[in-house]
């Protein structure tokens, strides 16, 4: 089974980037997973498809945003669960017992943190929230039912946001609150 590639695209223009989402989606046979506005007024366009279309799409992006491009991504096989973690739709395993969540300075940073942990253990990604009412920032929670999956994911996911310059925070709750996990479920 072939994963599909995705790719980000953030600018600090919002009217540029309604016209870069168009473009994009133009080019291309790719699917507009989301494109909104965040905070300070910058706009996230996020596709997914078939890594060639992808590619083609993100190259017209970068050259409609121009000037407002501040990040962009493209991330090929991405895990099958990142997507339905960014538009809450996650299917999340019963039974429960640990949750990690890192915190990042960056859109692009959260989604590759997420991908790598999705792929290093058994986890469910509960949330990637990109951005919204965060000042740009972003984070991703996930959950097992088995604290070593947990710290294993978030180890390895937080060693590439410090490359990156990205961390804000990180943490493991080995044994969570029902009525914590019930807020972040």
């Amino acid at each position: 089974m072939i994963q599909p590639a995705i790719a980000l695209v953030e600018l600090n223009s919002v009217a540029r980037g309604i016209e870069t989402a168009d473009a994009m989606c133009k080019v291309a046979t790719v699917q507009l997973v989301d494109a909104y506005a965040i905070c300070p007024g910058k706009y996230i366009i996020l596709i997914t498809g078939l890594l060639a279309d992808v590619q083609s799409s993100l190259q017209k992006g970068i050259e409609v945003s121009g000037q407002f491009l501040v990040d962009k991504l493209l991330l090929p096989n991405v895990s099958t669960k990142v997507l339905p973690a960014i538009l809450g739709t996650s299917k999340i395993r019963e039974n429960i017992v640990s949750v990690g969540s890192i915190e990042t300075f960056t859109i692009a940073s959260c989604i590759i943190a997420s991908d790598i942990a999705a792929k290093k253990a058994d986890v469910d990604l509960i949330e990637i929230r990109l951005g919204k009412g965060l000042g740009g920032k972003s984070y991703v929670t996930l959950c097992s039912n088995d604290v070593g999956a947990v710290k294993s994911a978030i180890n390895a996911a937080v060693q590439e946001v410090k490359k990156m310059g990205a961390l804000v925070q990180q943490t493991i709750i080995p044994q969570i609150h029902e009525d914590v996990l019930r807020t972040l479920l």
